[in-house]
């Protein structure tokens, strides 16, 4: 992986960094967990887990591999943390589509009255909150792919560089000068992504489920009183 690329444009892909055998062991993890929880989400387009690692912690050690690891220390040096986890299934049949946007908010444990950290939301108990641009361009997001997946199944498009753009508002976009990418991603491969990147998903049309796990990392400490509510410390 070229850091200096994945800056400049948003995003990245790396294949081959879990071997099949180590996809079915996160797979069989993921099974076993208990799915009557308020933080697991069922309908007939999408099956997800919020606070996905705290929930399955036996992923854990199987996510976190020397390769992965390796990755997140050329990204961050030799400090980062896990800020957030979720863990999307997308049926074969899935009419899940994602439109245009970017990820604008963090999860933290409380809601103070702070500067700069707007736009309060409140989810199944947890706190969301819009924080200052810098917190934002700090993140690294990491999905783990445990399917092949292309546009056929719901891959990501993305646009490259709007990242750098700061709140960039989709219907803003013009498209004669943006270009849109489709990222395929084979199973056991990475997403790398900057969370102010544009991006979307468009609905299944292969009949194939795209199982993702979505991590988000940082290095930066919340101003008090305020903490991460999904901290994980790894370093």
């Amino acid at each position: 992986m070229k850091k200096e690329e994945f800056y400049s444009n948003g995003f990245a892909v790396i294949k081959g960094i879990y071997t099949e055998e180590q996809v079915e062991s996160i797979l069989r993890q993921i099974n076993q967990a208990n799915f009557d929880k308020d933080t697991f989400r069922k309908s007939a387009d999408l099956f997800a887990i919020r606070q996905f690692l705290k929930e399955v912690p036996g992923v854990i050690s199987l996510v976190f591999t020397n390769k992965l690891q390796s990755i997140l220390q050329q990204l961050f040096g030799g400090k980062y943390f896990v800020v957030k986890s979720i863990y999307f299934d997308k049926p074969p049949t899935s009419n899940w589509y994602v439109s245009y946007h970017q990820d604008l908010t963090i999860s933290v444990d409380k809601k103070p009255e702070l500067t700069g950290f707007e736009f309060w939301t409140t989810k199944q108990n947890q706190f969301a909150v819009q924080p200052p641009l810098d917190f934002l361009r700090n993140i690294v997001t990491i999905r783990i792919h445990l399917d092949d997946t292309d546009e056929n199944n719901g891959a990501l498009k993305v646009v490259p560089h709007s990242h750098l753009k700061g709140v960039y508002r989709p219907e803003t976009v013009n498209w004669a000068v943006e270009q849109e990418v489709s990222c395929h991603v084979p199973a056991g491969g990475i997403m790398l992504m900057k969370p102010l990147l544009l991006h979307s998903s468009s609905r299944t049309t292969n009949n194939r489920q795209r199982r993702v796990i979505h991590i988000e990392f940082s290095n930066l400490e919340l101003p008090p009183p305020l903490n991460w509510s999904e901290r994980i410390n790894l370093t």
